[in-house]
């Protein structure tokens, strides 16, 4: 499911850090932004394939997104 424009997260970076949430035991991935403050996550997208993890790359201006299991 593609995001509209007006759905994109208001992406501070002093406020938040780009993470990727991968599961261990099912391999699914979420991309989103951590709170830097508090350590909330607000996920954004899934990743399915290397193509979902450049889209989401390209609509935040990131260079590179940290993962976490």
């Amino acid at each position: 499911m593609k995001k509209k424009h007006n759905d994109i997260f208001p992406y501070d970076q002093d406020l938040h850090c780009a993470v990727v949430r991968a599961s261990i035991c099912t391999g699914e991935k979420a991309a989103g932004f951590k709170n830097k403050a508090d350590g909330r996550f607000h996920e954004v997208m899934l990743i399915r394939t290397p193509e979902d993890m450049q889209e989401f790359k390209r609509i935040y201006g990131l260079n590179d997104v940290k993962v976490e299991y």
